[in-house]
């Protein structure tokens, strides 16, 4: 269900000044508040200018081994921080959307330390950046990164809109040429992949305000439309009609949505209607 926090109701009105600053006065009183991750706090959000620069940071914590260690990582995001602000951008626009739909979020500071859907999500970004630029080796380095640390693996080929939230994340798969819109929501072990039969363009499109549910495999180069819901446990072998809510194996149209955007109220209900297959 959507976050029904009044104090959350306005959330996109925050501008990406106003969401930064609100993560410092939340690191701050949490500080105060337990001194055990006073340290945490300092050097992931408050040692830092800029929301940039702390994402950097965070990533960078994040993605080190023994092969690529924090400062080489750290240069990578800064480098495609600077280069494609637009993925600060959508990093923000991430941020805001968890807080609204998931009511276990109560801060924007939980995401940013502590949601491995927000981490996994931010880290493909740098990923597609790195692809993008000609570096496919670092770009693919990444990816399996993302996989061992997150349980979510995504290729960084994939074009990601801004305003995703990606639920508990745990077991995502996405495909190179998949396609996932702006204000999309996916929750854990989700898979946007290919039938095995197909070269080239082979993976789904999910567009805007689209709701994907636990546990669904979206197969082949088809279309979720926008405002879409797909049912929890969903094998979905064919195009979805733009706020149409399918279920089942194979997944078939069990009524309209009720709702413009399932992917930002997060409502997984179903509405039956009588529809010819």
């Amino acid at each position: 269900m959507a976050n029904s926090n009044p104090e959350q109701s306005n959330v996109v009105e925050l501008n990406s000044d106003q969401t930064w600053s609100r993560m410092r006065v939340e690191a701050a009183t949490a500080a105060a508040k337990e001194p055990a991750l006073a340290s945490l706090l300092h050097a992931t959000i408050l040692n830092h200018e800029t929301f940039e620069s702390a994402l950097s940071y965070r990533l960078a914590q994040k993605l080190a081994d023994g092969e690529m260690n924090t400062m080489l990582w750290r240069e990578t995001c800064a480098g495609a921080f600077a280069n494609a602000p637009e993925i600060v951008d959508a990093a923000l626009y991430d941020l805001r959307a968890v807080f609204d739909r998931d009511p276990a979020c109560h801060e924007y500071m939980q995401p940013f330390l502590y949601f491995k859907g927000y981490l996994a999500l931010q880290a493909q970004r740098v990923g597609g950046w790195l692809w993008r630029h000609d570096r496919e080796s670092l770009a693919l380095y990444l990816q399996s990164r993302i996989s061992e640390l997150f349980s979510v693996d995504i290729h960084p080929a994939t074009k990601i809109g801004k305003g995703v939230f990606f639920d508990h994340a745990t077991g995502i798969v996405i495909g190179e040429t998949a396609v996932v819109e702006d204000d999309v929501s996916i929750l854990q072990n989700v898979t946007l992949g290919g039938t095995g039969k197909e070269t080239g363009d082979r993976h789904p499109k999910i567009r805007r305000g689209a709701l994907v549910s636990v546990g669904a495999k979206v197969l082949g180069n088809i279309e979720v439309g926008e405002g879409a819901k797909v049912a929890a446990g969903s094998v979905v072998l064919k195009d979805v009609k733009p706020h149409c809510t399918v279920a089942g194996v194979p997944a078939k149209p069990v009524g309209e949505c009720a709702e413009q955007n399932p992917g930002q109220t997060m409502d997984q209900s179903f509405y039956y209607e009588t529809y010819s297959i």
